[in-house]
């Protein structure tokens, strides 16, 4: 075991965090290094320790639950992504402010997600004031992917019991259950069960979060379809279809798919220059299209981080967004994991690749 000195450098938004305790766990059948913060400072620091991997987790034994289909998401799924597809020929028909609007709509609603309840919610990487999580909370209502309560709790179980049964979209069980599959379906046993064990009384506490949760399917029909497809309608004289497909429809098909890609592909493709021990991949492609979200190899390794990589604002939106709410006085704490510590991991745990840049 090795052991370093607790550091701790503050500014007024920014904490970079260095104490690091290197363990051996054990995730299946693998046996994993892992660099954990002391969990007391973390829990006096972010008020939560429950998107730490649990290393004491075992798979049971025997054959696994049959599948059981959720007919209602597979046909929705399946009309959503017939929709996109039509949408994709109605673009050379629609007006150029109709399609600058639906990348609009596209970002402000990748940051409810990325921004909110991913950074935010999920890992308590940073603190938002409360104008900022009113619009990160209406940016999530229109990327209509599960309330923030629910995401959040799905996302917590993800990390603490990555690629296991407990993980919602386990990507041991190959890249269509992780992209989409795992909506199809019902969840395994392992997953509902540590799900409602898990400590969401943050969340429970966040009274913005809970209004979504209450008023979540109105939120949802208004932000996420009506009013992008009416306002190009309503503002340019944009043709009402074009107006739904591509805004909507298309927009949110797209999407959904870029943040499942951070499931499938993040877990599957890319280097590991972190800790080869771990499923999660480095993937560029993923960030670009995820708003910054495929450096999951570092995510994965140091959940607790803000940007979720070390190289700042590179293909990373989401990272310049926080920043700029820390600037305008939005948002604060931002928890940084220092340098010293990012290249002792890679030294200890990473696959080498780093070293070719």
């Amino acid at each position: 075991i090795h052991c370093y000195l607790f550091k701790e450098f503050s500014s007024t938004s920014t904490t970079t965090v260095g104490t690091v305790t290197s363990r051996v766990t054990r995730n299946g059948n693998a046996i994993v290094e892992k660099d954990l913060l002391n969990h007391q400072d973390l829990a006096g620091d972010r008020g939560m320790i429950d998107d730490m991997f649990d290393e004491t987790y075992r798979e049971k034994e025997g054959p696994k639950p049959p599948l059981r289909y959720v007919w209602r998401n597979i046909i929705l799924m399946s009309l959503l992504h017939l929709g996109a597809l039509f949408s994709l020929t109605l673009i050379p028909s629609a007006k150029i402010q109709t399609l600058a609007w639906a990348v609009l709509c596209f970002l402000v609603s990748a940051l409810g997600i990325t921004a909110g309840s991913h950074r935010l919610w999920s890992h308590r990487s940073y603190k938002a004031t409360l104008p900022l999580r009113i619009f990160l909370t209406i940016a999530n209502s229109m990327a209509f992917q599960n309330d923030i309560y629910e995401w959040v709790r799905d996302h917590r179980v993800h990390h603490k019991f990555s690629e296991t049964d407990a993980d919602p979209h386990n990507a041991m069980r190959g890249f269509f259950f992780s992209h989409i599959g795992w909506l199809l379906v019902r969840k395994h046993p392992d997953v509902i069960e540590k799900g409602q064990k898990l400590d969401l009384s943050d969340i429970k506490a966040d009274k913005v979060v809970m209004f979504q949760r209450r008023y979540y399917k109105p939120s949802v029909v208004l932000l996420c379809f009506t009013l992008p497809a009416v306002v190009p309608w309503y503002f340019w004289d944009e043709s009402i279809v074009i107006s739904f497909f591509i805004p909507a429809i298309l927009r949110y098909a797209v999407g959904l798919n870029a943040t499942w890609l951070v499931n499938s592909a993040a877990h599957m493709f890319g280097n590991r220059p972190y800790d080869q021990n771990i499923n999660p991949r480095e993937n560029p492609l993923v960030s670009l299209g995820a708003l910054g979200e495929g450096f999951h190899n570092y995510h994965h390794t140091f959940p607790y981080d803000y940007s979720t990589s070390e190289f700042g604002w590179r293909f990373n939106l989401t990272t310049a967004f926080i920043d700029l709410m820390c600037l305008l006085g939005l948002a604060s704490d931002r928890k940084k994991v220092s340098k010293e510590v990012i290249l002792a991991r890679k030294m200890r745990t990473g696959d080498g690749s780093h070293k070719s840049g």
